[in-house]
Protein backbone atom coordinates (compact mmCIF):
# COMPACT_ATOMS: atom_id res chain seq x y z
CA UNK A 1 0.00 0.00 0.00
CA UNK A 2 1.55 3.25 -0.88
CA UNK A 3 1.76 6.32 1.69
CA UNK A 4 -0.05 9.66 0.51
CA UNK A 5 1.93 12.42 0.10
CA UNK A 6 1.55 16.05 -0.02
CA UNK A 7 0.61 17.48 -3.39
CA UNK A 8 2.91 19.12 -4.97
CA UNK A 9 2.49 23.55 -5.72
CA UNK A 10 2.30 22.38 -9.11
CA UNK A 11 0.17 19.73 -8.94
CA UNK A 12 -2.22 21.50 -6.69
CA UNK A 13 -2.34 24.80 -9.22
CA UNK A 14 -3.19 21.80 -11.91
CA UNK A 15 -5.88 20.60 -10.19
CA UNK A 16 -7.19 24.15 -10.02
CA UNK A 17 -7.28 24.56 -13.60
CA UNK A 18 -8.69 21.33 -13.96
CA UNK A 19 -11.85 22.46 -11.84
CA UNK A 20 -12.22 25.81 -13.15
CA UNK A 21 -12.59 24.15 -16.46
CA UNK A 22 -14.91 21.98 -15.57
CA UNK A 23 -17.12 24.35 -13.69
CA UNK A 24 -16.85 26.84 -17.03
CA UNK A 25 -17.41 24.21 -19.36
CA UNK A 26 -20.74 23.40 -17.11
CA UNK A 27 -21.95 26.77 -17.03
CA UNK A 28 -21.40 26.82 -20.87
CA UNK A 29 -23.66 23.61 -21.21
CA UNK A 30 -26.27 24.48 -19.03
CA UNK A 31 -26.98 28.30 -20.62
CA UNK A 32 -26.62 26.54 -24.15
CA UNK A 33 -28.96 23.40 -23.39
CA UNK A 34 -31.83 25.65 -24.07
CA UNK A 35 -30.65 26.58 -28.10
CA UNK A 36 -30.11 23.00 -28.78
CA UNK A 37 -26.10 23.64 -28.27
CA UNK A 38 -23.10 22.29 -25.79
CA UNK A 39 -19.61 24.13 -25.06
CA UNK A 40 -17.85 22.23 -27.77
CA UNK A 41 -20.38 23.12 -30.36
CA UNK A 42 -20.43 26.58 -29.50
CA UNK A 43 -16.43 26.42 -29.33
CA UNK A 44 -16.63 25.34 -33.24
CA UNK A 45 -18.90 27.98 -34.29
CA UNK A 46 -16.59 30.42 -32.55
CA UNK A 47 -14.01 29.31 -33.90
CA UNK A 48 -15.56 29.28 -37.45
CA UNK A 49 -16.93 32.79 -37.24
CA UNK A 50 -13.65 34.17 -36.14
CA UNK A 51 -11.26 32.54 -38.76
CA UNK A 52 -14.03 32.72 -41.68
CA UNK A 53 -16.04 35.82 -40.64
CA UNK A 54 -17.95 36.36 -43.55
CA UNK A 55 -21.20 34.74 -44.79
CA UNK A 56 -19.97 32.48 -47.13
CA UNK A 57 -15.67 32.04 -46.14
CA UNK A 58 -14.67 28.40 -45.09
CA UNK A 59 -12.49 27.15 -43.00
CA UNK A 60 -10.35 24.16 -43.47
CA UNK A 61 -11.11 21.40 -40.72
CA UNK A 62 -7.46 20.27 -40.04
CA UNK A 63 -7.03 24.20 -39.34
CA UNK A 64 -9.64 23.87 -36.05
CA UNK A 65 -7.84 20.54 -35.22
CA UNK A 66 -5.32 22.19 -32.77
CA UNK A 67 -7.32 24.71 -31.39
CA UNK A 68 -10.31 22.54 -30.31
CA UNK A 69 -10.06 20.27 -27.21
CA UNK A 70 -11.66 17.26 -29.24
CA UNK A 71 -9.67 14.42 -31.50
CA UNK A 72 -10.09 14.45 -34.99
CA UNK A 73 -12.67 12.06 -35.01
CA UNK A 74 -14.72 13.20 -32.44
CA UNK A 75 -14.80 17.00 -34.30
CA UNK A 76 -15.80 15.32 -36.98
CA UNK A 77 -18.17 13.70 -35.15
CA UNK A 78 -19.41 17.11 -34.02
CA UNK A 79 -18.95 18.97 -37.74
CA UNK A 80 -21.50 16.03 -38.83
CA UNK A 81 -24.03 16.95 -36.32
CA UNK A 82 -23.98 21.02 -36.79
CA UNK A 83 -24.41 20.21 -40.45
CA UNK A 84 -27.59 17.60 -39.60
CA UNK A 85 -28.99 20.83 -37.46
CA UNK A 86 -27.88 22.79 -40.93
CA UNK A 87 -25.33 24.98 -39.08
CA UNK A 88 -22.63 24.48 -41.05
CA UNK A 89 -22.06 23.29 -44.17
CA UNK A 90 -18.71 21.00 -45.70
CA UNK A 91 -17.40 20.41 -48.35
CA UNK A 92 -14.31 18.47 -50.00
CA UNK A 93 -11.22 20.71 -50.80
CA UNK A 94 -10.61 20.47 -55.09
CA UNK A 95 -7.24 20.45 -54.65
CA UNK A 96 -6.24 18.31 -51.89
CA UNK A 97 -9.16 15.71 -51.70
CA UNK A 98 -8.03 14.48 -48.42
CA UNK A 99 -8.75 18.00 -47.17
CA UNK A 100 -12.38 19.00 -45.91
CA UNK A 101 -13.96 22.76 -45.65
CA UNK A 102 -16.93 23.46 -43.38
CA UNK A 103 -18.56 27.01 -43.52
CA UNK A 104 -21.13 28.53 -41.35
CA UNK A 105 -24.79 28.91 -42.58
CA UNK A 106 -26.93 31.18 -42.31
CA UNK A 107 -28.44 29.43 -40.02
CA UNK A 108 -25.47 29.08 -37.71
CA UNK A 109 -24.79 32.56 -37.68
CA UNK A 110 -27.80 33.73 -36.76
CA UNK A 111 -27.63 31.33 -33.98
CA UNK A 112 -24.14 32.03 -33.03
CA UNK A 113 -24.66 35.18 -32.84
CA UNK A 114 -28.13 34.71 -30.73
CA UNK A 115 -26.01 32.40 -27.97
CA UNK A 116 -22.31 34.40 -28.05
CA UNK A 117 -23.22 36.96 -25.39
CA UNK A 118 -24.76 33.83 -22.77
CA UNK A 119 -21.47 32.08 -23.47
CA UNK A 120 -19.58 35.41 -22.69
CA UNK A 121 -21.80 35.95 -19.68
CA UNK A 122 -21.24 32.40 -18.55
CA UNK A 123 -16.95 32.81 -18.88
CA UNK A 124 -17.65 36.24 -16.58
CA UNK A 125 -19.67 34.47 -13.77
CA UNK A 126 -17.09 31.45 -13.92
CA UNK A 127 -13.77 33.37 -14.62
CA UNK A 128 -14.10 37.00 -13.12
CA UNK A 129 -12.99 36.19 -9.46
Amino acid sequence: MSAKTAASPLEERWRDILSVHARTMCEIDRVLHPHGLGASDFEVLDLLASQAPREGEQCRVQNLVGRVHLSQSALSRLIGRLEKDGLVTRSVCEHDRRGVWVALTEKGRALYAEVRPLQRAALERTLSG
